[in-house]
């Protein structure tokens, strides 16, 4: 079955929370969310900083004067969204995702948090004892629509007003096949992007960890290079 973006659901009229949304990956995607027309939340653990992000990404080219973007702290934007896009670091992964399992409940979560580690040597994957950072979501979230996507997205790219098209797929991991279409949508609403279907959940822990080798192609060939998949 190749890929159709003619069939994908019409997801324009859902609201897309940010949690970890001041952050470089989280401000990006609300950026370009926002572009499309799409009704963002911006989620931190400080509203006054959420609301400050929303307000300069408001400004930034590209985004329609009309715009329905705001900020708020993670608990009420996770409680206000339809879709839950989880963007913070690593080392709060766990605490942040199990503090919203109430106000997640019954919402679709898409993690795009890579753990990695840094030494000398440059980026390494860090082992996860769920097996990924999306695995750990799940086991937080029994009551939440769990996936990974958007782990590959470069966030220079998405946060340059220049760049109009980003030419690159996005692999979704999930038990939940019907939320492949969803968020493939999603990511359709970006220019250039396409949502694949890339496995189940206890295949998330290799595309995480591939963003270490995404970083050395970056540094090697001052690039910010993403994936795309042949023959689809």
């Amino acid at each position: 079955m190749a890929y159709d973006a003619s069939t994908l659901p019409d997801v324009s009229g859902l609201t897309v929370g940010i949690i970890g949304g001041t952050g470089d990956q989280g401000r990006g995607l609300a950026y370009r969310f926002a572009r499309a027309g799409q009704r963002v939340l911006i989620g931190s653990r400080s509203a006054e900083r959420a609301e400050q992000a929303a307000r300069e990404i408001a400004a930034l080219d590209g985004v329609p004067a009309d715009a329905a973007i705001s900020g708020g702290d993670n608990t009420g934007v996770a409680h206000d969204s339809d879709i839950v896009i989880i963007a913070v670091p690593w080392d709060g992964h766990g605490a942040t995702v199990a503090a919203l399992a109430g106000p997640l409940t019954g919402k679709i979560v898409i993690d795009c948090v890579n753990p990695l580690g840094f030494d000398k040597q440059g980026p390494y994957a860090l082992t996860v004892a769920e097996g990924s950072a999306v695995q750990q979501a799940a086991a937080l979230l029994p009551g939440s629509r769990v996936c990974a996507a958007f782990n590959h997205v470069s966030a220079p790219l998405l946060a340059d007003p220049t760049v109009d098209r980003i030419d690159l797929d996005v692999l979704i991991c999930t038990e939940d096949r019907d939320l492949v279409e969803v968020v493939g949508a999603l990511a359709a609403r970006i220019p250039g992007m396409r949502g694949v279907y890339a496995g189940r959940l206890r295949n998330a822990h290799q595309i995480e960890a591939f963003t270490a080798n995404l970083i050395a192609i970056n540094k090697r060939y001052k690039a910010h290079a993403g994936i795309r998949v042949t023959d689809l």
